[in-house]
């Protein structure tokens, strides 16, 4: 079985946005840097502005996060769980339905897309 559990993470990148360096990190991804944030523990982080075109943020836990106005729709985001997070003015994957997102909104559990 695969650990999925949510890990803080040592990349550069991952740290910049637990640091709230949010345009930094947009910047050197538009630059052609890469991280790998899959699993990654993005508890009470303020997102907000992040550039989450193409990234793969499954199984990444956004407990108490501020992701109000991100654009998740060309984001993989399966098996993620955003447990308390503001999402106000989120687009998220049309491949989300309503009820998987609120499901993990109010009780933590995880998004499954639909199939």
């Amino acid at each position: 079985m695969i650990d999925n559990t949510p890990q803080v993470k040592t990349d550069e990148l991952y740290r910049l946005l637990r640091e709230g360096k949010i345009a930094e990190f947009n910047s050197r991804r538009e630059n052609g840097e890469s991280c790998d944030l899959k699993a990654a523990d993005f508890r009470n982080v303020d997102l907000k502005g992040l550039n989450a075109e193409g990234l793969d943020l499954s199984d990444c836990y956004f407990r108490m996060s501020n992701l109000r106005g991100i654009d998740f729709s060309k984001t993989i985001l399966q098996g993620s769980s955003i447990h308390g997070a503001q999402i106000s003015g989120v687009y998220f994957p049309v491949e989300l339905s309503a009820e998987e997102i609120l499901l993990s909104l109010e009780h933590g559990t995880r998004m499954r897309y639909k199939a």
